[in-house]
């Protein structure tokens, strides 16, 4: 998605550092697909993004992954997922916050280590997702992913 020099050791990070490069990551990641999707459709790509990014969607796709992430990504959600909440917005669930902070935690964790192919893997079997407001395609994601 973008040239950089990878950081040598983002496990060591906080999660809350890996929440933060995720959420940029994956919020340009949705417009992306969204743009390709509707373009000049301002209003829908708009609509379906804010679906997408928002605790709840983001806990639903986790949830979707999770079976199939590796020990160390599983290791880092785990992290994401236990680190001390800061805010948690009035519209959002705390166990969905939560399973947000997870998910966007990998995602960051991911693109600044560099996994770049891990990383499009995991976006990718999401597209479906995405394209569909961040709810689930009735599809499991487990047998989509190469561990």
């Amino acid at each position: 998605m973008f040239d950089f020099l990878p950081l040598a050791q983002p496990a060591g990070l906080s999660p809350a550092l890996l929440a933060y490069v995720g959420d940029a990551v994956f919020e340009v990641y949705v417009r992306s697909v969204l743009a390709a999707k509707w373009p000049g459709n301002m209003d829908e790509i708009h609509h379906q993004a804010v679906l997408s990014v928002k605790a709840e969607a983001q806990a639903r796709m986790l949830k979707y992954i999770e079976d199939a992430l590796t020990d160390e990504e599983r290791d880092i959600v785990r992290r994401g997922r236990n680190s001390k909440a800061g805010h948690i917005p009035k519209n959002a669930a705390m166990m969905d916050y939560r399973y947000s902070t997870a998910f966007e935690s990998l995602i960051g964790f991911l693109y600044l280590g560099g996994q770049v192919e891990r990383l499009s893997e995991i976006l990718g079997k999401l597209e479906g997702h995405i394209l569909n407001g961040g709810e689930d395609n009735n599809e499991s994601g487990l047998d989509k992913l190469d561990t």
